[in-house]
C-alpha cells in the first residue's frame, strides 16, 4: 500500500500479529523511501445488518460511529485504546452473529453498555444517561444501584473468611505446654516460688 506520509508506492511489513480476539491481523509496516513506520489493520469485510432506529428509519452499520459514541462516554478515563478495540470487535461479532438482515439499535445499545459496564463504571453511566435520557438525579441513583447489584463480592474477603475457619482447626492439633491446673495456679498467684518459705523464717528469726 502506498505510505501515507510521503505517499511512495513500496511499504514492506516488519511485523504482523492477531488482534481484535483474532478476528483482524495487526501489521506493522515500513515506508522504504521515507523510513516512516504505521500500522494497519486487516479484517474480513462481511455483511452487517442494517439497523432500525427508534423512528423506524434505517440506515447501514456504522462502526466508527459506534467507536465515536464509546470514545466520548470513555473521555479522559484510564482505559487503553487496545481494551476499547477489543470490545468494539466483540460487540460487532455479535451484531454479525445474529445472522439477520435488520437489527433494533437498541438492541446495539445494549451491548456497548455490557462492554462499557466492563471496561469502566464511570463511562458506563454517562453513556447509559444519554442512552436512557436520563431527566433526574433520582435516575442516575437507580442506575448507580442497578450497575452496584451487577457487582461480584471481591475475592479477597472471602479468602480471608476461610483462612479464619481453618485457624481453629490448626489450634486442635497443638499441646499446651502446661497442664491446664498448673498453668492457673501459677498465674493466680502471681508468686515467685520459695518466697513463702523465706518470710516464714525471716518471722521466726524476729521472734
Amino acid at each position: 500500500m502506498y505510505c501515507p506520509f510521503c505517499g511512495h508506492i513500496e511499504t514492506k511489513v516488519t511485523d504482523s500479529r492477531l488482534a481484535g480476539e483474532g478476528r483482524q491481523i495487526r501489521r506493522r509496516r515500513e515506508c522504504l523511501s521515507c523510513e516512516e513506520r504505521f500500522t494497519t489493520f486487516e479484517s474480513a469485510e462481511l455483511v452487517m445488518p442494517v439497523v432500525v432506529k427508534g423512528d423506524r428509519n434505517r440506515e447501514s452499520f456504522d462502526e466508527a460511529k459506534l467507536r465515536a459514541g464509546m470514545e466520548k462516554a470513555l473521555e479522559k478515563r484510564p482505559v487503553p485504546r487496545e481494551q476499547l478495540d477489543e470490545a468494539l470487535s466483540r460487540i460487532t461479532h455479535k451484531v454479525r452473529s445474529l445472522g439477520d438482515r435488520e437489527v433494533q439499535s437498541r438492541a446495539i445499545g445494549e451491548l456497548v453498555m455490557d462492554e462499557l459496564r466492563q471496561l469502566d463504571e464511570v463511562a458506563y453511566v454517562r453513556f447509559a444517561s444519554v442512552y436512557r435520557h436520563f431527566e433526574d438525579v433520582e435516575a442516575f441513583h437507580d442506575e448507580i444501584q442497578r450497575l452496584r447489584s451487577h457487582r461480584s463480592p471481591p475475592q479477597p474477603a472471602r479468602d480471608i473468611k476461610r483462612a479464619l475457619k481453618r485457624e481453629p482447626e490448626a489450634n486442635r492439633d497443638q499441646l499446651p505446654l502446661l497442664p491446664v491446673e498448673a498453668a492457673g495456679k501459677t498465674e493466680n498467684s502471681g508468686a515467685v516460688p520459695g518466697a513463702t518459705e523465706g518470710a516464714g523464717d525471716v518471722a521466726a528469726e524476729n521472734k
